[in-house]
């Protein structure tokens, strides 16, 4: 088995993990006013411990995959000095007379196939660092999101342990708790998907790396 096979593979394990773990929290949380009103505060703060083991789990996996874009952001610098290192290296021995007109020819080549090289690898780089980015704002979003449904729930159990729930009031909390979940699953899965393409590149510079 390949090393991007094994790749896609693991992860694929992941977001079916994740993927199922997620649709559970949200069926448990989308219930009825009535429900809400007798469930009691035991199970809402087992819902809570929940979804903070997922985040946690998550945040462990983005450090982790942070880790190796790290050291692969790293190997293709020191593969891009190496290259000009050598460029330079061959160009000062090009012999400029007559004679080595064809050994001369051949150096130039293998200095422009050098200078295309260095220019794809850079633009890995950059491409690297900019995929970088979007995932800590994905997860800043994330947070942010955390934060607003743990005030949330919190505020479920309070009217709970007051026995004194506004239907109303209580619907309106669901319809909100609702949409929040609907778009905290949209980013999970977009922070999924980025992460596998990310996982199929840096398995892709970490080959050819080798394979050089």
């Amino acid at each position: 088995q390949s090393y991007d096979e094994a790749i896609a593979e693991e992860d694929l394990q992941l977001i079916q993990e994740r993927e199922s773990a997620i649709r559970q929290l949200e069926v448990r949380q989308l219930c009825y006013p009535a429900q809400i009103c007798r469930s009691p505060f035991l199970t809402q703060r087992q819902r809570k411990i929940q979804r903070e083991r997922l985040i946690t789990e998550f945040s462990n996996a983005l450090a982790v995959f942070q880790k190796a874009q790290r050291e692969a952001a790293k190997k293709e610098k020191e593969f891009v000095a190496r290259v000009r290192a050598s460029s330079r290296v061959s160009v000062s021995f090009i012999c400029y007379t007559w004679v080595h007109a064809q050994t001369q020819s051949y150096d130039e080549a293998i200095a422009e196939e050098d200078l295309q090289l260095i220019q794809e690898r850079e633009s890995a780089i950059r491409q690297l660092e900019s995929d970088i980015t979007d995932i800590n704002e994905i997860f800043r979003d994330l947070g942010m999101m955390v934060h607003e449904q743990g005030d949330m729930i919190d505020s479920i159990e309070a009217n709970v342990s007051n026995a004194e729930i506004n239907v109303q009031s209580a619907t309106q909390q669901l319809n909100r708790a609702a949409s929040h979940q609907t778009s905290f699953r949209k980013k999970i899965l977009i922070l999924i998907a980025v992460l596998i393409v990310l996982a199929v590149i840096i398995g892709l510079i970490i080959w050819a790396s080798v394979k050089k």
